[in-house]
């Protein structure tokens, strides 16, 4: 029983730092989140803005970009996956990892090669571990991405989609990120980035509304130069945001949850401790009798 007693109080010991450490990390979570929300919140519409302007540019002239075309020289396709540095966020890598090998299977399943650009610790530690070569790798951001960060990995995914099909070059581009819904609700997302094509379309019109004229200076061509790169730029920085906002609430609800399941563990463990403390006095007060009772028999 006394051996039974120490393993229980061991045991409690043990979960209340863990709840200790999950509690500290769930407030670290907390006081991230609204940033994260807001930075989420201001860069939204900048983000329609360009997106309104390129889909402009794109529908009212007849210009044929490269970024506009699906090239036909190459079969090789570049795929972004924005998973998170950290773990003790549930089952949020994991679940864009899962819908990334989904896209990758789906691709390749269609005759395409694909290269694999990954963002996070995580899904690099995990295609790592599957010696799976990467075409590309950042990681030390996912809570709190930073425009220059964003922009260093358009560039790497707009040289790739510019180079020769001969060195290495890619004919489309896919991010998997998860968008941020709500505290609740965070939900995987897979959009094709290059070819252009438009996530968030211009709003339509009224019923009695007069259909805007463009006229583009200095000419379709260069405003399309100018505009595409950003747009790239600005839809990941979008994306990053996105993720963090995304992986800070997993965080904070698989905490919060830990901590939950830490203090019934410590109840039970409580429970169980005094069980056998309260057996381990019955057993020793029978003793007590017993020899009282053979010391008066004989």
């Amino acid at each position: 029983m006394a051996g039974q007693q120490r393993v229980f109080k061991a045991r409690i010991k043990s979960t209340q730092s863990l709840k200790k450490m999950f509690r500290a990390q769930e407030l670290i979570a907390a006081s991230r989140i609204g940033r994260a929300r807001g930075r989420v919140t201001m860069a939204t519409p900048y983000a329609r803005a360009i997106t309104r302007a390129v889909s402009a540019v794109a529908t009212h002239s007849d210009v044929s970009h490269p970024f506009l075309v699906e090239r036909d020289d190459t079969k090789r396709v570049a795929v972004l996956l924005i998973a998170s540095d950290r773990g003790m966020a549930g089952a949020y890598s994991a679940s864009v990892i899962r819908e990334t090998e989904r896209l990758v299977q789906r691709l390749e399943q269609s005759g395409k090669q694909v290269s694999l650009f990954v963002s996070g610790r995580r899904a690099v530690a995990y295609y790592t571990f599957r010696q799976r070569e990467l075409a590309g790798r950042w990681t030390g951001f996912s809570d709190a991405p930073t425009p220059e960060v964003a922009d260093e990995i358009a560039d790497a995914l707009l040289a790739a989609f510019r180079a020769p099909a001969d060195e290495g070059g890619v004919g489309e581009v896919h991010v998997v990120f998860t968008q941020f819904v709500n505290m609740v609700t965070q939900r995987p997302r897979v959009i094709r980035m290059l070819p252009l094509e438009v996530v968030e379309g211009v709003e339509p019109a009224g019923e009695h509304d007069a259909l805007p004229l463009y006229e583009f200076e200095p000419s379709p061509e260069e405003v399309l130069d100018s505009l595409l790169p950003r747009y790239v730029r600005t839809r990941i920085y979008a994306n990053l945001l996105q993720a963090a906002a995304s992986e800070l609430a997993a965080r904070q609800r698989a905490m919060h949850t830990a901590t939950e399941n830490a203090e019934d563990l410590i109840r039970l463990y409580t429970r169980l401790a005094n069980q056998a403390r309260q057996g381990e006095i019955t057993q020793e007060i029978s003793e007590i009798v017993s020899g009282a009772d053979a010391l008066a028999a004989s």
